[in-house]
């Protein structure tokens, strides 16, 4: 079935194109802030946590800690945990993080990149840190051989939903579905 969408198919020097303007403006953002885009470790678990709890407002210490160490394995390419960093001290603040891998079970769907989870400090938002993640998730997934890119965003949560939309995801061909299990 097709569905059509909002927006047309881009050329590949298009994609191109956008790739490059999202690269500077990664880097601009980087230099005029301050912080630093590189993978998770495990000292940087605690301060997930805490901004995760922070933004959440629930604690997940234990789910953290797994997909950290099932995100981290140099086995698996397809995951990426990535955090945007500041200096402090002898340390590396954390301000933001974001969550994805490259899977293809989806009824058949072609292999994406999925945006898993992506947060950053209250106090530093506005100021490119989660367009930076957003834009390096997705070159990571462009660089590993995906197309599109997808995420689901909760219908009430409007500034989650107008951040990706500011970042160019619209909705794609597939509705998700549930049922209450109790």
């Amino acid at each position: 079935m097709n569905v059509p969408t909002d927006r047309p198919e881009k050329s590949s020097a298009a994609r191109a194109s956008v790739r490059k303007a999202s690269s500077r403006a990664r880097a601009e953002a980087q230099r005029s802030e301050g912080f630093s885009m590189r993978s998770a470790r495990g000292s940087d678990i605690p301060q997930i946590i805490a901004l995760d709890e922070q933004v959440t407002g629930l604690a997940k210490a234990e789910y953290w800690q797994s997909l950290f160490e099932r995100y981290s394995r140099p086995a698996a390419p397809e995951h990426f945990f990535l955090v945007a960093a500041a200096p402090d001290g002898a340390a590396d603040k954390v301000l933001g993080f974001i969550l994805g891998e490259i899977r293809a079970w989806e009824f058949g769907s072609a292999p994406c990149g999925w945006v898993i989870a992506l947060s950053v400090r209250p106090d530093t938002r506005l100021r490119g840190l989660g367009r930076a993640l957003l834009d390096e998730i997705a070159g990571r997934f462009t660089a590993a051989g995906v197309a599109k890119m997808r995420t689901m965003v909760a219908r009430d949560n409007r500034l989650l939903l107008l951040f990706f939309r500011a970042g160019g995801l619209v909705s794609g061909p597939y509705f998700e579905l549930e049922k209450e299990l109790g």
